[in-house]
């Protein structure tokens, strides 16, 4: 697994430097809507009902104002407007930034 070796915010966008050498770069807004946190994505129950994820999805104007290593395994950004509670695995990450080559 590949781990941050730098993260820094420029402008709009978190941008990551990794252990190999790849850089990624997000928009705020994009890591904002892409949390992976109940509240954005909802979690289901074992009976299968939903709860959750049934907020906004897009996030205009939101920002980093911050972050903080979870383990050696995730980071947790803080955005502007509360948010905090997304765990971003780095394979998670790394798959966003994929995604939107």
């Amino acid at each position: 697994m590949q781990t941050p070796a730098n993260i820094q915010l420029i402008g709009n966008e978190v941008a990551i430097i990794w252990s190999d050498g790849v850089e990624t770069y997000f928009t705020m807004e994009d890591l904002r809507a892409a949390s992976p946190s109940a509240q954005n994505v909802g979690e289901r129950d074992i009976l299968g009902n939903q709860y959750g994820g049934d907020g906004p999805k897009k996030f205009p104007g939101v920002t980093v104002t911050g972050w903080d290593q979870v383990g050696n395994y995730a980071l947790r950004f803080e955005f502007s407007d509360g948010h905090r509670t997304g765990l971003y695995s780095y394979d998670y990450l790394r798959q966003l930034a994929e995604r939107h080559r």
